[in-house]
C-alpha cells in the first residue's frame, strides 16, 4: 500500500484529493493540516479510518514535520504539499501569514525530505505568473516568466523557488504544478463562486467586482486532483506541468451562470469595490500534462461542474450556514 503524507488535507483543494485517493488508490493517507478557518473535519468526514489519519499541525512545525515524513519510504510514497494561506483579499489585509506558513512552511518540509530522501509533490498556482491583457491570443506555459502582483502570489512564487532549488542544489525528487482556478465541494464560502451561490441560496443577492470584465481559466477539484494523482504516477521528476481546463470565463460571465443555474435573472446582481491591485486575466496552457502524461479533465463543460457544485452547497448548509454572517460582515466593511 503506497503512503501519502498530504499537507493542507482537511482544506478544500486538499480535502478533495484525499477523497479522489479513496476513490482511486490503495494509498494510506496521512494529513497534516493546522485546521485554520479554511479546514474543516467536516471535509474528511466518512472516510474510512484505517487509510486516513488526520494530524494536527502546523507545517513550520520541523520537529512535527521530520517525525511524519520518516515514516515514509520507497519509491512509491510522497509528501503531496497542499498547505497554503491563499485568500487574496486577506494577504492584503495581513500579509505575516503568507509569508510564514507559504515560505517558511515550504523550506520546513523541503528540510526534512531532503533528510528522508522522500520524494515531495509541491502545489501552486498560476497566479505566480501575473496577469495577462484581455485581448491577449497568449496562455501560461511551464516556461512563463514569474509576475506575481499580491502577497499571497509572491509568497507561493517564493515557495516555488525553494522547490526548484532544492531539487537542484540537494537533488530532492520533486515535480511541481501550478493549477489555475478551482472551485467544487467543501470551498470556503470567501471565495468568489461559493461565496455566490450561498448569497442566493440564503435569499441574498449576487456581488460583482468592478466592471466584472476579469477572466478566470476555472477547473473543478476533482480535474484538479486526477491532475496530480497522475503526475505523481506518470510525472518526470524535476518537471513543473501546468494544470487547466480551457475553462476561461470572466466574473460577469461566471456570476450570470449561477443566476440562470438558480433560476434568477442573469443581469439581477450588485456591483461591488473591486479588489486592489485586482488581476486582469489567468490563462492556462495545459498541452504538456495532456500530451506527455495523457491527462484530460472530467468536466469539459463548467455548466455541468457548476451545477454539481450548486447542488452541494444546497445539500450541505449545515456546513456552510454558520460562517455565513461573519463572511459577509467582512465582506460588507470593505465595501465588497
Amino acid at each position: 500500500m503506497r503512503r501519502l503524507l498530504v499537507t493542507g488535507g482537511a482544506g478544500f483543494i486538499g480535502s478533495n484529493f484525499v477523497r479522489y485517493l479513496m476513490e482511486h488508490s490503495d494509498a494510506h493517507v496521512t494529513v497534516l493540516d493546522k485546521m485554520t478557518y479554511a479546514a474543516s473535519r467536516e471535509s474528511l468526514a466518512g472516510l474510512p479510518a484505517d487509510r486516513v489519519e488526520l494530524v494536527v499541525g502546523d507545517i513550520c512545525d520541523a520537529v512535527l514535520v521530520d517525525q511524519l515524513v520518516s515514516r515514509l519510504s520507497g519509491e512509491r510514497d510522497a509528501l503531496v504539499h497542499y498547505a497554503a494561506e491563499s485568500h487574496n483579499d486577506n494577504s492584503l489585509h495581513d500579509p505575516s501569514p503568507f509569508i510564514t506558513t507559504n515560505i517558511v512552511g515550504t523550506f520546513t518540509l523541503l528540510e526534512a525530505v531532503r533528510r528522508h530522501g522522500v520524494r515531495m509533490h509541491h502545489i501552486s498556482t498560476d497566479e505566480v505568473y501575473g496577469d495577462l491583457e484581455l485581448d491577449d491570443p497568449e496562455r501560461f506555459t511551464e516556461s512563463t516568466p514569474y509576475r506575481p502582483s499580491s502577497p499571497y502570489s509572491a509568497s507561493k512564487a517564493g515557495a516555488d523557488h525553494l522547490v526548484r532549488a532544492w531539487a537542484r542544489s540537494f537533488g530532492v525528487p520533486v515535480t511541481l504544478s501550478n493549477c489555475s482556478n478551482n472551485y467544487g465541494p467543501w470551498q470556503h464560502i470567501e471565495k468568489f463562486i461559493p461565496r455566490q451561490i450561498t448569497n442566493l441560496l440564503d435569499g441574498g443577492r449576487v456581488k460583482l467586482y468592478g466592471s466584472g470584465r476579469n477572466v478566470r481559466d476555472w477547473i473543478h477539484a476533482d480535474d484538479h486532483s486526477s491532475a496530480v494523482w497522475t503526475i505523481l504516477n506518470e510525472g518526470s521528476i524535476g518537471q513543473t506541468y501546468l494544470i487547466g481546463a480551457d475553462g476561461e470565463l470572466s466574473n460577469r460571465q461566471v456570476i450570470a451562470l449561477i443566476l440562470q443555474q438558480l433560476g434568477q435573472d442573469p443581469d439581477d446582481f450588485d456591483h461591488v469595490t473591486d479588489r486592489a491591485g485586482h488581476d486582469l486575466r489567468y490563462a492556462i496552457d495545459a498541452s504538456m500534462l495532456r500530451t506527455e502524461l495523457g491527462w484530460k479533465p472530467q468536466f469539459g463543460a463548467f455548466e455541468e461542474g457548476l451545477a454539481r457544485t450548486i447542488d452541494w452547497y444546497r445539500d450541505h448548509r449545515d456546513w456552510w450556514a454558520p460562517q455565513k454572517a461573519a463572511t459577509e460582515a467582512t465582506y460588507a466593511a470593505k465595501g465588497q
